[in-house]
Parts: structure tokens; C-alpha cells; sequence
């Protein structure tokens, strides 16, 4: 399964439904403190269920919709690149357009809901039947569907499959009555639905470089905790794991029965009321034996315990290692992997490197990357489909960046929106851009001017009233010339709005 589209409501600053389009590469742009990590964090609750670096509590609650009685976190997910068959009824194979649980649209939707920040409830919605007689099939247990299927007279070929019957029934119908509505899949009795469904969602893990660690911390950081996820899941390696599982139970079933047997012959009453109570294989947690794998260093200090600066080179040498292997490798689990700000404390050259690395990577099937950024750097190696500006936390503040907002594709504007970076770069390319369209005179007409003193060859000077914008652009050009004040930030700042305005109002 493939991520499309990412839904919050009501949760931290998001108080409106705001949807994200995630694609193989999603880098989200914006100043400090705007809401970029909540995506991210949403998604850690959505697919770890709190067992990952973030947990839901009562805090998260947005605090308007709290104040007007909405105290429910709700988080979506809607997939595509969907599995061609899947099991939901113990061993019964399916389809999800058999069950009719995608959307009109053809995608798995799926929905949480967190009141008041506690259980969650799982949704799924659907282009479902809504007729009488078929509706609610998902939610009935075989008993029902068979009274069902017998009350309308229609036959069905094995009725020991939950599925089978539904089809039956459904296909019995001459008009299902279509609609899009919701079905509750963490109910008692739909319960085996979810947990089946679970099993083919992506593994999501998100790195959190910066993120406070305590002694008890289970160590999520570090990525040798995702290898651990990924390589169990090997069909081949699950096979044999339960192998392992079943002659473990055979043995112990043995175990049992003998001392129950030497129990009748010393107390037969005590003997009949105990019953050996053995896990499912199939519920064993694997990924706990090996929960204490890591990459440390002669001190045998894990990687999330590292300083930022080691903990992001080691984080950006495993996503370079993926991304070939990835690449080289087939059949393997779906992978989200989800990144806050990896280039903080990192050389330009990392930043580029990393950059590369997660390019190619995001090419590789079945993986996915979202993450967040303040570095131009890495911005300008992007492409504008993979960068997502946001701005604020209503809907309308979040926004694809256009290549058509300036007369010609540029990402020193992105990074202006987004960082407020007024760059040398960026002037120089403003400059040159209406200086090549044949509008610097009409640009400089009517501006106040300020006197510049031009260095000649033979170091002499000649005074000048030039407009600001030149001023700037004389003393990038020519640093070797001191006999000038130096322009401030904020100078270049002004002239670089002064330059998109024109620019904007020129086309």
C-alpha cells in the first residue's frame, strides 16, 4: 500500500480538516513552529498506535474546538497501490472491491477518531451497500450471514467463508444502493477485519534527531529498530518463524497434557476445571527479542543517545545504504520513512548527500519519504511536485508552491516564502531577471536614490545616486570596494520585495 492523502482535524493547531497530498517525496517548507512536525507526528500516532516516539494525550486536543465541546482527534489515511487480494476472515481470501470497501474513487480511506484523546475508532469509508438485507455484512458472523443468505433464498457454494456468503448475498441483489458512508471495523464483532487490514499498511518510522531521550527510552530512533520491523516481515522468514512457533506449542500442549494427567489421578474435580491457556503463534511479538538491537560505539552508547550532529550522519549513511539496497532488492514491505529536519548540524556536502540519498531512494518501490526542512540547501535540489509550503494551520494556508507564481520557475522564492531567506542569489537572480526582460529603467523610475561611490581602476572614486537595488547589487559584485556602508538585512529584504512586486505587477 501506497500513502495518497493525509487528513487532520482538531488535532494541536490544525482546528479545520486539512488534507495533505503525500507523494514518493514530500518535503514540507515553513517557518518555526507552524505545524510541519504535527504531520508527522499525526502519522506516528495513526500507524503505531502510541508505541512509536509520540504519544496521544489530552493535550493534543486542538483548544478552540475544545472550547466549543469538539474534543475529538480525528486522523485519515487514504491509500492506493492496493494489495490485488487480501485475507480478512481467518485463512478466506478477498478482495477489497469484493468487500466493497473502497471509495468511489478506488482507494482504502481509512479513518481514526480519538475522543477526547483516549481509545481510538477505526473507520473505513466506503462506496458501500447500504440496501436492506446487505448492508452491515462485514459486521456479521457467520451464524448470521448463513440465516441471512437462507431468508432470501440464495445459494452459496461453501458456507464455512465469511466472504463467499457476502458475495452471494450481495450479488443476489438487483440494487445494492451505493453510497458513501462509514463502516466501524474496531467493533467486538469486525475486530478480525482491522487487524487482518493492518498487516498490509506500510511501516512507518519516523526520526526525531532531536528528540529528548530517557534511560527507558525503547530506543525507536534508531534505524536498526525499522531493519528489525522490515526483515521479519519477510514472507520467507515469517514461514519459518512460524515454525518455530507451532513446534513450541506442540510441546508445550504435550507439557500440558501430562500434568493434567497426573493431576486426575490426584484430584480429578481440580483436574476438569483447569484448561492450558497457550498464545496464537500468530500473535507473538518477534520484534520484542530483538528489541534491544542497535548500532552503539565502543562505549556501547545507542545512536538515540548520541549528540544531534553524530546522530543525523549516521541517520543519512543508513538512508544511502537503503536507497541501494532498495533499489537492487524486490518484494519488499512498504516503508514510510519520515524525517524532522535532517540537515540541522550538518555540513552543506551532508545536506546534498542526504538529499541524494533520498532521491533516489523515494524511486525505490514501495517507499515512501515526508519530511520537514528549514534548509535552502536542500530545497534548491528539489523539485517543485515534492515541496509543500505551509504557511498557517487552516486549509488555506497550505499550499503546493507553483512554478507559475514568478514568470519562471524559481526555488530562492520558495525559500523566501517559506524561511523568509533574503539571499544574495536570490537579488541576483531577481536583477537579472528584469534586467534580460528590458525593465530596469522602468523599474528604477520614480525611486529614491542614495549616494554610491564607484571605485575606479585607479582606486580613485566617482560619486553616484543610484536606487537601492543597484546599490545592493554593486556591493555583491564588487566587495572589494569599502568606501560604501554596508546594506543590512533588512535593506536587502526591501529590495528583494520590491523586485517581486515589480515583477508581479509587470508581466
Amino acid at each position: 500500500m501506497k500513502i495518497r492523502t493525509v487528513g487532520i482535524k482538531g488535532f494541536r493547531g490544525y482546528s479545520s480538516p486539512i488534507e495533505v497530498e503525500v507523494g514518493d517525496l514530500l518535503v514540507l517548507v515553513g517557518k518555526n513552529d507552524i505545524g510541519k512536525s504535527t504531520v508527522l507526528e499525526a502519522l506516528d500516532i495513526f500507524f503505531n498506535d502510541g508505541k512509536g516516539n509520540v504519544k496521544l494525550d489530552k493535550d493534543d486536543i486542538n483548544k478552540a474546538n475544545l472550547a466549543s465541546g469538539d474534543d475529538c482527534v480525528e486522523i485519515f489515511v487514504e491509500f492506493e497501490e492496493l494489495p490485488a487480494s487480501i485475507v480478512i476472515d481467518a485463512t478466506n481470501e478477498t478482495t477489497l472491491a469484493d468487500e466493497h470497501l473502497l471509495t468511489s474513487a478506488g482507494t482504502l480511506k481509512v479513518i481514526k477518531r480519538y475522543p477526547k484523546a483516549g481509545r481510538e475508532k477505526v473507520f473505513i469509508s466506503a462506496h458501500h451497500p447500504t440496501a436492506a438485507g446487505c448492508k452491515d455484512l462485514l459486521l456479521k458472523k457467520n451464524a448470521n450471514l448463513k440465516e441471512l443468505l437462507d431468508d432470501q433464498g440464495l445459494e452459496c457454494p461453501d458456507k464455512t467463508k465469511n466472504s463467499e456468503l457476502r458475495k452471494a448475498i450481495w450479488s443476489g441483489q438487483s440494487d445494492l444502493e451505493l453510497q458513501d458512508c462509514e463502516i466501524e471495523v474496531a467493533k467486538i464483532d469486525a475486530r478480525n477485519i482491522w487487524d487482518q487490514l493492518k498487516s498490509y499498511m506500510p511501516l512507518y518510522s519516523l526520526f526525531q534527531a532531536d528528540r529528548k531521550n530517557s534511560d527507558g527510552d525503547s530506543e525507536v530512533q534508531d534505524p536498526m529498530r525499522l531493519a528489525v520491523r522490515e526483515i521479519l516481515g519477510d514472507p520467507t522468514i515469517q514461514s519459518e518463524l512460524a515454525k518455530v512457533a507451532d513446534t513450541v506449542k506442540t510441546r508445550l500442549d504435550e507439557v500440558a497434557a501430562q500434568t493434567l494427567t497426573k493431576l486426575v489421578e490426584l484430584n480429578p474435580e481440580i483436574a476438569s476445571s483447569l484448561n492450558p491457556q497457550i498464545p496464537d503463534p500468530a500473535s507473538l511479538k518477534w520484534t520484542d527479542v530483538f528489541k534491544n538491537v542497535s548500532i552503539a560505539g565502543d562505549e556501547e552508547i545507542p545512536i538515540n543517545k548520541r549528540g544531534s550532529g553524530v546522530k543525523r550522519l549516521i541517520l543519512i549513511s543508513f538512508f544511502r545504504a537503503e536507497a541501494e539496497r532498495r533499489q537492487r532488492e524486490t518484494g519488499l514491505p512498504s516503508v514510510v520513512y519520515a524525517i524532522e529536519e535532517p540537515e540541522t548540524s550538518q555540513h552543506p556536502e551532508h545536506q546534498r548527500a542526504l538529499v541524494s540519498a533520498l532521491l533516489s531512494l523515494s524511486e525505490a518501490s514501495g517507499t515512501q519519504i515526508v519530511l520537514t526542512s528549514h534548509s535552502p540547501e536542500i530545497v534548491k535540489q528539489l523539485k517543485f511536485e515534492n515541496l509543500l509550503l505551509i504557511a498557517g494551520q487552516q486549509p488555506e494556508d497550505i499550499r503546493n508552491v507553483e512554478e507559475s507564481e514568478l514568470p519562471y520557475p524559481s526555488l530562492n522564492e520558495v525559500n523566501f516564502s517559506a524561511f523568509d531567506e533574503s539571499s544574495f542569489e536570490y537579488h541576483n537572480e531577481l536583477y537579472g531577471f528584469i534586467e534580460a526582460e528590458g525593465k530596469l529603467g522602468a523599474f528604477k523610475s520614480g525611486q529614491a536614490t542614495m549616494h554610491y561611490k564607484k571605485q575606479n581602476k585607479d582606486r580613485s572614486t566617482t560619486g553616484l545616486q543610484i536606487v537601492l537595488t543597484e546599490y545592493i547589487r554593486h556591493q555583491i559584485h564588487h566587495p572589494e570596494n569599502e568606501a560604501n556602508p554596508r546594506f543590512t538585512e533588512q535593506e536587502l529584504r526591501q529590495s528583494i520585495e520590491a523586485m517581486r512586486a515589480f515583477i508581479q505587477a509587470n508581466p
